[in-house]
């Protein structure tokens, strides 16, 4: 029986009724933004009492016509339930990224995710337009993605496991991600300079997006997001046990390496699933779980629920100022993610330099 280590002096108190509250009203209120404001801006409250109609033996007057209501229904639901299962799926990997390597740097992007994501969507599109060998074949750009970003993690795991034999640490993972991923980005390069007539296509890709058409992409996400989230969440306590050393987490009944496997497997799947639909979105797996982490305290049953819904909230917000900051044009969600992000990041890397290792 798994046993929780001790609790630590000073440490903040866990996941409260208050937490929970606080995140799903940021959610609520993430998600009327998404649907109220963009090129078309709508009454926030008569955009409320238009999704209470679609609630079964609900009628309500929301004083919308039925153009507007298209917009709310048709064109921006759809794109914000992505926003909200994007942006949690990465935040959630994120969080448990940084627990299984203890190293608050980590992010989905780190096992060669987006390498292998960006070099397999790189070479469809390549074959696609340029030589006609995939026309006819259901192989579409998100399924694509998924296939090379799980590609490329199974390949990290085969790499940092089997060079290490039975020494094999999260530090050998995390080099054979690198390795993995300067290898897959210069297999992409190639491609794109052999067929520079999809370069503008596959950037359009790269940098994040969140256009949908109709619930297809929800639809496509879904599943893997659900399986993801439930197997990360059930397992958020040993991420605790592992905070304190493998010997210790053996000592108290778990065993390391394939808890630790099975965590990132799990989060890989979400963290796959996601970009398959979004392209690459930086920054949302660092952003969210460390706000959560200072305002919640450093328990992993806190951040991973809280940085999963405040994930969805966040790309959602951030998903209505690349709508609107520049309307009618719409700005790639990756560049608004990244000017948030980068300061992020070298906030996190001078604070925490003398505790990160590899």
């Amino acid at each position: 029986m798994l046993r929780t280590p001790a609790r630590r002096p000073g440490r903040r108190p866990g996941l409260t009724a208050g937490w929970f509250a606080g995140a799903v009203a940021a959610v609520v209120l993430a998600a009327l933004a998404g649907l109220a404001f963009g090129p078309a801006s709508l009454p926030p409250l008569a955009v409320a009492a238009e999704l209470l109609n679609l609630l079964p033996g609900v009628d309500v007057d929301s004083g919308l016509n039925d153009r507007q209501v298209a917009i709310v229904t048709q064109l921006r639901l759809p794109r914000v339930v992505l926003a909200l299962l994007v942006g949690g799926m990465l935040a959630l990997a994120g969080g448990c990224y940084q627990g299984v390597f203890r190293n608050p740097l980590a992010d989905p992007h780190l096992l060669g995710v987006a390498a292998g994501a960006g070099l397999a969507v790189t070479a469809v599109i390549a074959l696609r337009s340029g030589t006609g060998v995939l026309t006819g074949l259901p192989v579409t750009v998100p399924l694509a993605a998924f296939v090379g970003a799980v590609g490329a993690v199974a390949l990290t795991y085969l790499l940092g496991t089997g060079a290490a034999g039975p020494d094999r640490s999260t530090a050998t993972l995390i080099l054979a991600g690198v390795a993995v991923s300067a290898f897959l980005a210069a297999g992409q390069t190639y491609l794109l300079q052999r067929h520079v007539d999809t370069i503008r296509e596959v950037y359009s890709w790269l940098l994040g997006r969140l256009a949908t058409d109709g619930w297809h992409e929800v639809r496509l996400v879904l599943p893997y997001a659900v399986i993801a989230a439930v197997v990360v969440l059930a397992h958020r306590r040993e991420l605790d046990v592992l905070s304190v050393g493998d010997e210790e987490a053996a000592s108290l009944g778990l065993h390391p390496q394939r808890s630790r496997y099975l965590l990132l497997a799990a989060a890989s799947l979400g963290t796959a699933a996601a970009v398959s639909v979004s392209g690459l979105i930086g920054f949302v797996g660092l952003i969210v779980p460390h706000l959560v982490r200072l305002v919640a305290g450093s328990s992993y049953r806190v951040i991973l629920p809280l940085s999963m819904l405040l994930g969805g909230a966040f790309l959602t917000v951030t998903d209505v100022v690349a709508r609107t900051v520049a309307a009618p044009a719409e700005i790639p969600i990756g560049v608004v993610t990244a000017f948030f992000g980068a300061p992020f990041f070298v906030l996190v890397l001078r604070t925490t330099r003398r505790t990160v290792t590899l």
